[in-house]
């Protein structure tokens, strides 16, 4: 299966009159990170940076004012998102502000069903809380100490490393599956046949002074012991 893990950054959080000025994405098949990426910085159209915004992204009317609009880019979005699940952290923000810029330029909404929200999936696995992308990433050992200021493609990328964990980790990333079930222009290796037994053992990593401290101690556990096992 074919994910987007996405963010977005925007003018302000009113999606009928503020604009998405940034947009990030990181795509995942079957729960593992291909190395596609969508990272774009978009002309808010004369829509102005509200303060709070500015004060979470850092993001300036400035810095905008040379970048493509949405209509300009919108092709080279879909060029990646198209046909995938779109998965985002309180989603519904991130969907409105998209089907408000799909209505500006006369395309169809975003298909509710190709929405994950990552919110509502923490709420449910930690009911406790808290549930923030800062949170979850302290929850799962995840480094987010580059994130002095919301960004898109960085929320995004941590997003993903979140959405693996919630889902059992990179271990379960890593299934042995065939992924070219999931998309047909992607290459893929099935692994077949049974697995063998080492041509030679592994060497020992033991000294032969770490060996005999260990029969020791073993030896001291007394006759009762649970551990037993004398290893060569």
């Amino acid at each position: 299966m074919r994910e987007i893990i996405f963010d977005t950054e925007t003018t302000g959080i009113d999606s009928e009159h503020d604009r998405v000025i940034e947009i990030g994405g990181v795509e995942l098949l079957n729960k593992f990170p291909t190395g596609r990426t969508f990272h774009v910085y978009i002309n808010a159209g004369g829509r102005k940076v509200h303060p709070e915004a500015l004060a979470v992204h850092g993001i300036t009317d400035e810095f905008l004012a040379d970048k493509p609009t949405f209509d300009q880019i919108v092709d080279d979005m879909e060029n990646l998102f198209d046909g995938a699940k779109l998965v985002a952290h309180n989603a519904s923000f991130d969907i409105g502000f998209f089907n408000a810029e799909f209505a500006r330029i006369g395309r169809p909404p975003v298909d509710p069903g190709r929405v994950v929200d990552t919110l509502a999936l923490a709420r449910r696995r930690h009911p406790m809380g808290p549930n923030s992308l800062d949170a979850l990433c302290r929850r799962y050992g995840i480094d987010n100490s580059r994130r002095t200021k919301h960004g898109a493609l960085l929320d995004a990328e941590l997003l993903a490393e979140v959405y693996i964990e919630m889902n059992g980790g990179r271990q379960a990333a890593l299934g042995l599956v065939d992924v070219r079930s999931a998309s047909e222009d992607q290459s893929a290796v099935t692994l077949s046949g049974e697995v063998g037994s080492r041509p030679e053992p592994l060497p020992r990593r033991l000294t032969e002074s770490e060996q005999a401290a260990h029969d020791k101690l073993v030896e001291g556990l007394g006759d009762k012991a649970l551990w037993t096992i004398h290893y060569n």
